[in-house]
């Protein structure tokens, strides 16, 4: 009799027993569904995965695998002088299209307009003064000797009526627009009669503006 409660205790286990062992089949046949594969079934057909996607299953190539890149070819004196002349030429275009340091800020930018915008004797003062060299040699006769000596002097009062008459307007200009400005007049003067006396299609940078345009 004293056996009585342990055994019924023991009974009492038994059916917990079997009931753990027909629930195990159940939740091992049960097979869980990760989140990568509810959106795989979620997405229509002939979905394309993008390059993010991609990445996360598709292993890296290894990089030991990967052909080494082939060094550069060295270049031929050919080759070389080529790219020497085309370097030049590239330097030389965006200098006539810049200019260079002297050519920088407002003020030589104005100058240059004023020049550019006008005709000016002094884009005849170098042929004129071939001209003059030629004619003045002892050998010519002496009307083509006075000839040359005469338009020597016509070229050269030219280009002093031009070169005052440009740096009057400049002065003008430059005090009307760059009140504060510290860029030096006689500099300023100095560079546009330079440019003054140089042919249009050879002036750096290039004219910006036509002959007749107001500035």
């Amino acid at each position: 009799m004293c056996a009585g409660p342990h055994r019924l205790a023991t009974l009492a286990g038994v059916p917990s027993l079997f009931r753990r062992k027909s629930a195990d089949p159940v939740e091992e046949s049960v097979t869980t569904v990760t989140t990568d594969e509810e959106s795989a079934a979620a997405r229509p057909r002939g979905y394309t995965p993008s390059k993010k996607e991609l990445g996360r299953t598709t292993p890296k190539r290894p990089a030991a695998g990967r052909r080494a890149a082939a060094p550069a070819r060295p270049l031929t004196k050919e080759e070389a002088r080529e790219q020497r002349r085309a370097a030049r030429a590239e330097a030389s275009a965006e200098f006539r299209r810049e200019g260079g340091p002297r050519d920088r800020g407002p003020e030589r930018l104005l100058a240059r307009n004023v020049v550019d915008s006008r005709r000016t004797v002094g884009t005849w003062f170098f042929g004129g003064a071939l001209i003059v060299l030629v004619g003045s040699n002892q050998a010519m006769p002496p009307v083509v000797r006075l000839a040359s000596n005469l338009l020597w002097g016509a070229l050269a009062l030219g280009v002093l009526i031009d070169s005052v008459l440009i740096s009057r307007k400049i002065k003008k200009l430059v005090r009307q627009r760059f009140p504060k400005s510290t860029e030096k007049l006689g500099s300023l003067y100095f560079y546009a009669i330079m440019r003054s006396i140089t042919f249009r299609k050879m002036r750096a940078p290039a004219p910006r503006v036509n002959i007749g345009d107001k500035v």
